[in-house]
């Protein structure tokens, strides 16, 4: 990929001739005054190395959604799967590079671009930063946050029902309890502040997958799993729409949205640090992604579940010992709160901005009391979405169609090719226009299926329902 991309500081040679100086170097997220904007005055410090920005970029894609890949697999079958699994894969590395050297090149220039919206609004204009990116962004960083809620109680559950069969509790019941640890996390006061946690998250995601894969396969070789069928079920119609359906949840478990976010809490100078820390987070996400999608799959074939741990009670008969999915589930709990304060990032950014004061003291008294109430609320009001709608999966699958799309699979590679000018006769700028056309009408495809599938699944939609 090297030998593919540019460096950010071989483009233009205006950039030799004229050299930033302290009057053009303008950090345009700061433009309102680089002591005005309390967003990335207090929220993205730049103060992180890159095994820091690694530790963020695995929390926020190597994540519990990743157990939702067998599940994919049922409507795509073994090469259709294993094939959306690697291109996806290859696709967003190298979107998120794209991304990377953009942000390099408008530092260089004097423009640390620290949000994506930002970046939107430096590339493409005013209009398109407000209007379409921002609240996109804000759309699946929040989307996100409801739905690590949900997921979480839905966890906590698992291991109620498992050690008390017969017990009352609901299911809202523990939506809130996990939103009493997130609104414990939502405290910590930067990005940069979530570094020994996220580095926690990475240990917790393999310890998850290394637990799902070996369960799988337990099960698998037991007689008490069920028949292995492998066959696409179903008529055209409902085939087509599930190739469809598989795509967004593998699109989705791949998104991350925060990357300028990300890149921002890095140390200056940044160059090269943004692929060392992607490198780390691929690593452990080829090993995460393909043992638990492969796994999972060949044991429970097409009777996978929309989240695989469910498999492993058939009944309310665990099918592997109580304590391994106690532990199991605890590692996913766990990890689910680091992911949900991540992805709680971009909203802390803006309320921050809105209500802090940059000119006092980050711990005063005059932005803490703003600070703890706004992060309260927005913590409050991500538990009560996800009592109130425990079905938020299909809305969020709507979401990632609409969200996680365009700002990892689409826009890195228009952002590249009206930054950097490639030649139209050159392979990347083609590479860059194919990726973006054919994931713009991927993208469209996957929205209307999940619009599909919300209207199927309504019938069944009942607010604080016990799932």
């Amino acid at each position: 990929m090297s030998s593919l991309l540019p460096t950010s500081n071989g483009v233009g040679d205006d950039a030799a001739k004229n050299p930033p100086t302290s009057s053009t170097r303008l950090d345009l997220p700061q433009k309102h005054g680089d002591v005005e904007d309390a967003g990335a005055l207090f929220v993205l410090k730049s103060k992180g190395s890159w095994v820091h920005c690694g530790y963020h970029l695995t929390t926020s894609i190597v994540a519990p959604p990743l157990l939702s890949l067998p599940y994919a697999f049922t409507f795509l079958g073994w090469t259709g799967g294993l094939i959306c699994l690697v291109v996806a894969g290859l696709v967003t590395f190298y979107n998120y590079n794209l991304l990377s050297l953009v942000l390099e090149h408008h530092a260089q220039h004097g423009h640390r671009l620290l949000r994506f919206r930002d970046l939107a609004h430096h590339i493409l204009g005013p209009a398109w930063g407000r209007y379409f990116v921002g609240p996109i962004q804000f759309a699946v960083c929040y989307g996100a946050v409801v739905a690590c809620t949900l997921l979480g109680g839905q966890c906590m559950k698992a291991i109620y029902v498992v050690a008390n069969p017969n017990g009352s509790m609901k299911l809202y019941e523990f939506v809130l309890i996990f939103g009493c640890l997130m609104l414990i996390l939502a405290q910590l006061p930067s990005f940069h502040s979530l570094r020994h946690i996220n580095m926690v998250s990475l240990v917790l995601c393999l310890a998850y997958s290394f637990c799902v894969t070996g369960a799988s396969i337990y099960i698998g070789n037991s007689s008490k799993g069920p028949p292995k069928d492998y066959s696409l079920h179903g008529d055209t119609e409902t085939r087509l729409f599930g190739i469809f359906n598989a795509m967004a949840i593998i699109a989705t478990t791949y998104g991350n949205g925060i990357i300028p976010e990300i890149q921002a809490t890095l140390a200056p100078p940044v160059k090269g640090k943004m692929f060392k820390g992607l490198c780390v987070c691929y690593l452990v996400l080829i090993v995460t992604f393909f043992s638990v999608a492969i796994s999972g799959y060949w044991a429970f074939g097409n009777h996978s579940a929309g989240l695989i741990l469910n498999n492993f009670v058939d009944q309310g008969r665990p099918l592997t010992p109580r304590w391994f999915i106690y532990m199991t589930n605890i590692f996913t709990i766990a990890q689910l709160s680091a992911v949900g304060v991540v992805y709680l990032q971009p909203t802390n950014e803006m309320m921050e901005r809105a209500f802090a004061d940059p000119k006092r003291a980050e711990f005063s008294m005059r932005n803490v009391i703003p600070r703890a109430i706004t992060r309260s609320l927005s913590t409050a009001l991500a538990v009560v979405i996800a009592a109130m709608l425990p079905f938020f999966g299909d809305i969020n699958a709507l979401i990632g169609a609409f969200g996680f799309t365009p700002l990892d699979f689409i826009l890195p590679a228009v952002f590249f090719n009206l930054t950097f000018k490639p030649s139209k006769r050159s392979p990347i700028f083609w590479l860059n226009a194919i990726i973006a056309v054919t994931f713009s009408a991927l993208g469209a495809i996957a929205a209307i299926a999940a619009v599909r599938q919300i209207v199927l699944d309504a019938k069944n939609y009942r607010l604080f329902a016990n799932v």
